[in-house]
């Protein structure tokens, strides 16, 4: 029986090897991540496809991509990994032992605006829970979790929220239009548009995509106005500094600027009425929460709630 444990933890050590190289598709950053050396997990993967009968990566010196049975086996993966850490905590059957690893991914901005005192908090409550926090583009949150690639995201509520996805707000934040501090640029004015033939000649920079982005163009729209987009930007925090360095004017919630390192170059304009603000919290799978250590984290939200 315990060489059994001893076997099915061994492959539960490759499973997770697999899911970080799924996650980094990059040796060098799976091997930090594993505290492996990169020749260990290349040996370790080669000896999983040994095993499935099947390459579950492309991969060349520059690039390593999953392949069709790659994207098949990472489904399965990431089961087996939620699978291990419930049985584990079933078998032990002690709350005050949870042990295993949730995986939390939001935004730079988020992870030190709203979680650092979660984080001290849990990690008091909860030692044996090793949490992993990724950051990246806070519109990619919900799909993350969607994808079972995280357990928990951070984000943005967007309107519609989809099936099966439980959502805990944590604040909200006001979106706000910022331009340059001074004028640096004739047609990038440091003042509020006084009409929409003004606005519809001003170089715009905005998100990409996302929750602010449904925002700020249903406000042009329902003013009439047809934006003159300069820019379309992945992460709030290169709006503020392109809009610090007079490209335009730009779109952000109040929490990235209350936090930007070039906030005192660029000013808030007082524009009338006001965007819609957006709700900021927590995501997760609503199966998700039967994990021990995933409601864990979140009834320490409602705690701190």
């Amino acid at each position: 029986m315990q060489t059994s444990i001893m076997m099915m933890s061994m492959n539960i050590r490759i499973l997770k090897q697999f899911l970080a190289l799924a996650d980094a598709l990059h040796f060098g950053r799976a091997s930090d991540e594993c505290h492996i050396s990169i020749s260990a997990l290349s040996r370790n993967i080669r000896h999983l496809e040994d095993e499935l009968g099947v390459a579950l990566f492309n991969r060349d010196n520059r690039t390593v991509v999953l392949t069709q049975e790659g994207q098949k086996f990472l489904k399965y993966a990431r089961d087996t990994s939620r699978q291990w850490n419930l049985i584990r905590h079933e078998l032990t059957d002690n709350t005050d032992q949870l042990s295993g690893e949730i995986s939390l991914y939001g935004s730079v901005t988020a992870s030190y605006s709203f979680l650092y005192e979660l984080l001290r908090r849990f990690r008091i409550a909860y030692p044996g829970i090793e949490i992993k926090l990724r950051t990246g583009d806070p519109e990619h949150a919900i799909a993350h979790i969607l994808d079972g690639k995280e357990d928990i995201t951070i984000a943005a509520r967007p309107t519609n929220l989809p099936r099966g996805v439980a959502f805990k707000p944590i604040a909200i934040s006001p979106l706000m239009f910022i331009a340059p501090l001074e004028q640096q640029v004739p047609n990038v004015p440091n003042r509020v548009p006084l009409a929409p033939q003004e606005w519809a000649t001003i170089p715009m920079i905005l998100s990409e995509s996302g929750v602010s982005r449904t925002r700020v163009d249903e406000w042009f729209r329902l003013h009439g106005i047809t934006p003159k987009i300069y820019a379309q930007v992945t992460g709030n925090e290169a709006i503020v500094s392109m809009v610090s360095l007079g490209f335009g004017i730009g779109v952000v919630p109040k929490i990235v600027l209350d936090n930007s390192p070039l906030k005192d170059r660029v000013q808030v304009l007082d524009v009338r009425p006001e965007l819609e603000p957006y709700d900021i919290g927590l995501f997760a799978l609503k199966k998700g929460l039967k994990n021990p250590m995933v409601e864990a984290f979140w009834s320490l939200m409602e705690e701190e709630g």
